[in-house]
């Protein structure tokens, strides 16, 4: 496992069920999860920003959180526990790309605490992996990434009419798949959302989908919680006309009357590092 976070603060109100007490020991207090909404699942995102707020180096083969997060230990095992109480993960089309041979499960990221995190998935009634969302509008997916092929995990491609053709003849034969297909030319997702809660059952879900879904998510209001680990270093930025490295938020920009706030919560440290974790404000 890891040494133990050093708690700085936490203000938590909530209600729900919180951690088994191996996992408060370790975190530093509990974290409840919630009821989820009616309409649409109980959401919450997680990323790691480096001090000048970018997620990514965006470089060949070096544009994953881990070159961000320099791979520490902290990081990488609150993205597991994270995971291990989602009953869905959502990511996109381009992450899946970037990923390259990523899974999606709660203990990729740290192996050596499987049994626990899995332990902590039955204790809560959740299905023994996470279901994979993915959105593709195109439905040009990398067939053959092992994310889409995980044993025993369910995958839902959120598409297009003319994606879901495509990903039909990328994955013929796959034994878990659910093609949702949008009424219109891109997915939207509250509609994709309300499928997920209605049809679906899942009242947990994790976004791992990227700046702009992040940014999608907190102009639709669709977002409950954001975990945010603040690492040690600086990514900087390419001098024009070079594409500028990825922030937190892209391709979305709110009004300065009204843009979204959130309410920290808690607050961890290790080292250099601190993580965050915050509600986002109705």
């Amino acid at each position: 496992m890891i040494v133990p976070y050093t708690l700085l603060f936490d203000e938590d109100r909530g209600s729900g069920p919180g951690l088994p007490l191996l996992f408060q020991a370790l975190y530093g207090s509990d974290w409840r999860m919630p009821p989820a909404p009616a309409e649409r699942p109980y959401t919450f995102t997680n990323f790691v920003v480096s001090q000048d707020g970018r997620i990514s180096f965006d470089e060949p083969r070096r544009s994953g959180g881990g070159d961000v997060s320099r791979h520490a230990p902290h990081d990488v095992w609150l993205m597991a526990l994270i995971r291990a109480r989602a009953d869905a993960i959502l990511t996109g089309g381009g992450t899946l790309r970037v990923a390259e041979r990523h899974r999606w499960t709660p203990w990729e990221p740290f192996p050596s605490a499987e049994v626990e995190l899995a332990a902590l998935r039955a204790a809560e009634g959740r299905q023994p992996l996470p279901m994979l969302v993915v959105i593709s509008g195109r439905g040009d997916l990398p067939a053959s990434a092992p994310a889409l092929h995980v044993p025993g995990q369910p995958l839902l491609i959120a598409t297009t009419a003319a994606g879901a053709e495509r990903v039909r003849a990328a994955l013929p034969d796959h034994p878990n798949l659910t093609i949702v297909v949008a009424p219109g030319e891109r997915v939207e997702l509250a509609l994709l959302f309300q499928t997920l809660r209605v049809e679906h059952g899942i009242t947990t879900l994790l976004s791992e989908g990227g700046a702009r879904v992040y940014g999608e998510l907190l102009r639709d209001r669709l977002i409950d919680e954001v975990f945010t680990t603040l690492s040690p270093i600086i990514v900087g930025n390419r001098p024009p006309p070079a594409h500028p490295r990825t922030s937190l938020v892209e391709g979305t920009a709110f009004s300065p009357d009204d843009p979204p706030r959130l309410r920290l919560v808690s607050l961890r440290r290790f080292e250099d590092y601190l993580f965050q974790r915050a509600v986002v404000l109705a």
